[in-house]
């Protein structure tokens, strides 16, 4: 029997297997609003016989994008864009859908991965001045981000809490505040990026401050019928920095705030990281919170064979395993780790004869 292929309870919702859409920027919005190409990925990954499908990063406000062409969810445009795409994906799929809450941070304003991803100055087209904890810039030779006061952290909170509520009108099921890779909530966490001298800085427990403040005014902002998680960098491979045991702290801190998953990833906030890279290379900060909290855990990273990961849940090291672009390479890996583990999984109607000839369907 495949562990990987179990349910999962995580919040008010159960998961048909314990495979996961990690979210994945697709720099492809107008002004933040969804578009065709939004509704062509969605629906691929909506039929992909995966538990649970966590759309990409979306930003709580303009200034929250990385690039230009970020998604968002902050006005009523593009709260209509994303229900349009999402409408084709729900037409054929009961998968659950989330969607990934963020902010930027000082990591905002840069062009598109393909075309560079270089910073764009704040004076030129598609560029603005990033937010930060500290005007410290991601690289040394990089623009210094401003410094957010007090009041424009109330408004990010706001900004979270304003996007949750019409994520839930949307019809999402569940919402991933991002919390990890470097951007904003991060450079909160980690004291390389975050030398406030105010209840924002300083100790964890003012670094972990803001974190708390989102979850908290989500929780109030949305039903109970919302599943609530993070993710987070677990470290930043970088002496000094944020790391494992700041990160369990921080996840039995977020189950007393009503945090029902969290996913564990690493990197992102430094050009310093120093990243062993290597499959699974980040399973061992996921099962190191997994013994910390009662809730499900998320490993995350390289985990591209169906057997490495159905070990994984089998030894107890994760709940459930995410994949990103091993996915994006592969769109039906659901159906191949069925067919090899000697599973099923839920996929149309329309696909039931697609499997090789002579080969058990693992499409039910």
């Amino acid at each position: 029997m495949s562990h990987l292929f179990e349910s999962l309870k995580m919040g008010q919702l159960t998961l048909e297997n314990r495979v996961i859409i990690a979210p994945m920027c697709q720099y492809s919005a107008d002004e933040g609003a969804a578009t065709d190409w939004h509704t062509l990925h969605w629906g691929r990954f909506a039929l992909s016989g995966a538990g649970f499908f966590i759309l990409e990063a979306t930003a709580v406000n303009p200034t929250g994008r990385i690039t230009y062409a970020d998604l968002g969810l902050w006005d009523d445009r593009t709260e209509q864009a994303i229900a349009k795409s999402l409408a084709v994906a729900r037409r054929y799929s009961t998968m659950p859908i989330a969607i990934q809450l963020s902010h930027a941070g000082r990591k905002a304003s840069t062009q598109k991965p393909w075309d560079g991803g270089n910073i764009i100055a704040a004076d030129q087209p598609n560029g603005w001045r990033p937010v930060a904890p500290s005007p410290i810039p991601f690289t040394l030779d990089g623009p210094r981000p401003e410094a957010a006061s007090i009041i424009d952290i109330g408004h990010i909170v706001a900004d979270f809490a304003a996007a949750a509520k019409r994520a839930e009108r949307l019809g999402i099921d569940a919402i991933e505040v991002h919390a990890a890779h470097g951007y904003l909530i991060h450079q909160f966490l980690s004291p390389l990026s975050n030398q406030r001298d105010d209840q924002y800085g300083g100790s964890i427990e003012n670094r972990m401050r803001l974190l708390l403040e989102i979850i908290y005014a989500i929780r109030a902002a949305v039903s109970d019928k919302i599943t609530l998680g993070v993710r987070i960098s677990a470290t930043d491979w970088v002496d000094g920095g944020w790391d494992l045991e700041q990160s369990i702290i921080l996840a039995k801190a977020l189950t007393v705030k009503g945090c029902q998953f969290i996913h564990v990833s690493t990197a992102g906030l430094s050009p310093q990281q120093q990243i062993p890279v290597a499959p699974e290379f980040q399973v061992p900060f996921a099962d190191a919170i997994k013994h910390a909290v009662d809730i499900p855990v998320i490993a995350v990273g390289l985990i591209d064979k169906p057997k490495a990961a159905d070990e994984i849940i089998a030894t107890g090291k994760a709940d459930a395993v995410a994949l990103a672009r091993g996915i994006l390479y592969n769109p039906h890996w659901v159906w191949h780790a069925a067919a090899e583990l000697g599973a099923q999984v839920t996929a149309p109607p329309q696909y039931l004869r697609s499997s090789p000839h002579g080969m058990p369907s693992p499409i039910k």
